[in-house]
């Protein structure tokens, strides 16, 4: 493949963007430690960075093997999702990002919107590797998420390295 191909392009021009994002979400979060502070500036600032993500947010880990909505963008999510159900349950459970093409064909998927086709979880950490939360993105586009989004947003993770669990 040729550097100058139409994927080229349009990684390149996404890659673009996410570095665009980090300049604004460094100079958002520098100095910040407070993880509700961070979710709520990172899921705005998602949200406005792609037309494609119609849900951003944080499941946050309560303690006790379930996750419950933290700061998100888009219509309402679900309330509580257990470590054992969804894929946000399975990133919890793995501590493994999740990238689903296609919902539909995913047996264990919790619909919390009827339209999401495609959805990245990511596990987000303190700086001891606690899970503290999932970040989750939902697209109504099938196989919206790439590895560009991928690498990008694993990276977001990085913004939690100062917070501690007491």
């Amino acid at each position: 493949m040729s550097i100058d191909t139409p994927l080229h392009k349009r990684a390149h021009h996404k890659q673009a963007r996410y570095d665009r994002l980090f300049q604004r979400l460094d100079g958002l979060c520098e100095g910040e430690s407070d993880t509700i502070t961070l979710m709520a500036t990172i899921a705005c600032e998602l949200n406005l960075a792609f037309e494609r993500f119609h849900w951003v947010g944080f499941y946050r880990n309560m303690g006790d093997r379930t996750l419950k909505v933290g700061p998100y963008q888009g219509g309402h999510g679900c309330l509580e999702i257990p470590f054992d159900h969804g894929v946000c349950g399975k990133c919890a459970r793995e501590q493994t990002l999740q990238n689903v093409p296609d919902v539909a064909h995913l047996p264990f998927h919790i619909a919390c919107s009827s339209t999401t086709r495609s959805e990245l979880v990511v596990p987000v950490t303190d700086n001891q590797g606690h899970l503290l939360a999932v970040l989750d993105i939902d697209s109504d586009l099938p196989d919206a998420f790439d590895e560009v989004d991928e690498r990008n947003l694993a990276r977001i993770a990085s913004y939690f390295s100062r917070v501690s669990r007491s």
